[in-house]
């Protein structure tokens, strides 16, 4: 089992294809089997890189609490373990927002940025908004803490993935979301609150996709407008997509992110 040791913690990783790499960083109390439908058609061209972050899958799971600076601290200490940057970064949710923090932390690591279904903060600059924020919050806290991670699993794959032929992805996220560590969990969910890199976003300046599904959490007027404010953003939807883009439309996002490489990440693929 390939791990990296950063510090005091274990990275879990895996790595398949050659070619210029990319690092794709999964999603809140998921792992590297978020990418599972996106491994095989970039390893035909890239080095791909999946890794799981601390407190996910097959990383370690630190107690305290944990920040999205500090999770992209750690993947920048990966990169530079495996000697390979600079390196595209692919991220969703959570994942997203931790590569927007590593391309601002370490520009040099970064050699341009996809970012599905995510923002450089939690959205909420109304009354309303941060009240809905919170109340999510406290939702999935206090589902965890008194009916459990599967539970939670079962609301959040009915909400995410709710056409009749998707039952079979349904059974995989629910059976994945119970492996979580309960503890763990709660701290990653808690380190969304309070972050932000909005008002950073004039200086990111590497090539940046911004990848929305049509009826995401957050709309893609939202997108949109922090996408503006990045030199070189680019913003592109997925119609026909809830949040989970990469397992409800994989073909069509793999293309639009092959799309992007090719034309503006530099690189020469098909």
């Amino acid at each position: 089992m390939p791990t990296c040791t950063l510090g005091d913690i274990h990275v879990y990783y895996e790595i398949a294809g050659t070619g210029p790499p990319i690092l794709f960083i999964h999603g809140l109390g998921s792992s590297t089997r978020d990418w599972e439908f996106q491994v095989p058609a970039f390893a035909e061209q890239f080095q791909v890189i999946c890794a799981d972050l601390r407190g996910h899958g097959r990383s370690s799971k630190p107690r305290g609490r944990y920040r999205i600076p500090q999770f992209a601290d750690d993947m920048a200490a990966l990169l530079r373990a495996l000697d390979t940057a600079p390196t595209h970064v692919i991220g969703l949710s959570l994942g997203g927002m931790v590569a927007l923090e590593l391309a601002l932390r370490s520009p040099d690591l970064v050699r341009s940025l996809v970012i599905i279904n995510s923002g450089p903060e939690a959205p909420a600059q109304t009354l309303r908004e941060r009240l809905g924020l919170v109340g999510v919050y406290l939702r999935r806290v206090v589902t965890v803490r008194l009916r459990g991670m599967r539970v939670l699993g079962e609301s959040l794959a009915r909400d995410l993935l709710p056409d009749p032929g998707q039952a079979a992805l349904r059974r995989t996220f629910i059976e994945r979301w119970a492996e979580n560590d309960r503890r763990a969990y709660l701290a990653a969910l808690g380190a969304i609150g309070g972050w932000s890199a909005r008002q950073r976003l004039p200086t990111l300046h590497c090539p940046t996709l911004v990848v929305s599904a049509d009826t995401d959490y957050t709309p893609v007027t939202y997108k949109a407008a922090y996408c503006a404010a990045i030199p070189q953003g680019e913003l592109a939807v997925i119609a026909g997509s809830r949040h989970l883009t990469p397992i409800d439309r994989p073909a069509e996002l793999n293309m639009t992110i092959l799309r992007f490489l090719r034309e503006r990440g530099g690189e020469g693929t098909a």
